[in-house]
């Protein structure tokens, strides 16, 4: 039997269009962590059972989906696969089925996921660096994102999610699941609609800081075990977002203002190497580069945060950019 767990916050229609998308389910279940608009409400109305998670414990999609699965497999104990889905997208037609095909083929396989794609990447270019940044190699993985269809047995035998994680609990669950020998999946397949709203800097800016905290997170979860995840993206994030920067500043003191110019070459070069990955002579492929420089200083304010936060003996709190 294959259930779902749907998890959103203020998704408005996006979620309305995710619950119509999986409406021929033999059971669903949607996890609202303090909407303040009509979600629990069309949750509802479509004979979805809704689980409100508890308003004083900080809210993380981590603990979203495991409140979740906790209630399918109560409401529905004969269910063997799961099929986990952000409030914000929408199932495409088809994909259940292959995934189930797959997953019943391969015994090793724990999770399946298959490709997201932005429901409108033309709105606006943040959502045209979203549905980039979904676009990633088919075949075994190391990781899944929000969207997979998991084998019940096995998340249980990993006890699930991290429900701390503010983010990066995919692949932080996903290296436990290798760990005991199962296989992650990416089929080349579309999976499911995204809808990132993302329609300025801040939103996006914000996605990075958030981003960056949760490199932290997971890597002082996973650093004393042989999977140690996110080292080198905390020490890439800081190079670039502050290293380099308070450098330049430094040498233009102390030496010459022209070491301003050479670390915007070298930032360029930078650029350039991301750009020539993607395809040198096409436009989005430098505004990609470009933004994906950039978004090292968000992910670094966010590292900073996380550890002024350790530092202070402070919870981590979430960060909503939408």
């Amino acid at each position: 039997m294959i259930g779902y767990v749907v998890i959103g916050r203020n998704e408005g229609q996006r979620l309305v269009r995710c619950l119509d998308s999986i409406r021929h389910a033999h059971c669903a279940v949607y996890v609202d962590s303090g909407s303040t608009d009509a979600s629990v409400a069309e949750a509802q109305a479509r004979g979805v059972h809704v689980v409100a998670l508890d308003l004083s414990v900080p809210f993380t999609a981590a603990r979203a989906r495991n409140a979740g699965f906790s209630e399918l497999t109560a409401k529905a104990p004969a269910t063997t696969l799961v099929q986990f889905v952000d409030g914000d997208c929408e199932v495409v037609d088809g994909w259940i089925e292959d995934a189930v095909a797959f997953i019943r083929d391969n015994d090793g396989v724990a999770v399946v996921c298959g490709r997201r794609r932005e429901i409108s990447p033309e709105t606006s270019f943040y959502n045209r660096l979203c549905d980039l940044e979904w676009n990633t190699p088919i075949g075994e993985a190391s990781a899944c994102g929000g969207d997979a269809l998991i084998r019940v047995d096995a998340f249980k035998g990993v006890d699930g999610y991290d429900a701390r994680l503010i983010a990066g609990e995919e692949p932080e669950m996903c290296a436990r699941l290798r760990a005991q020998g199962w296989k992650i999946w990416r089929l080349d397949a579309d999976m499911t609609l995204h809808d990132a709203a993302m329609l300025d800097v801040r939103q996006w800016w914000l996605r990075g800081v958030r981003t960056g905290l949760g490199y932290l997170q997971v890597w002082r979860t996973t650093r004393n075990r042989p999977f140690q995840l996110y080292f080198r993206e905390i020490l890439s994030s800081l190079f670039w977002g502050s290293a380099v920067p308070v450098a330049a500043v430094a040498l233009a003191i102390l030496i010459s203002p022209l070491s301003l110019v050479l670390t915007l070459l070298v930032y360029c070069v930078q650029i350039a190497r991301i750009a020539f990955r993607r395809g040198v002579f096409v436009r989005l492929s430098w505004q990609y580069g470009f933004f994906m420089v950039l978004a090292k200083f968000a992910e670094s304010q966010g590292i900073w945060r996380g550890l002024r936060k350790i530092r202070n003996g402070s919870s981590q709190s979430n960060i909503f950019y939408k």
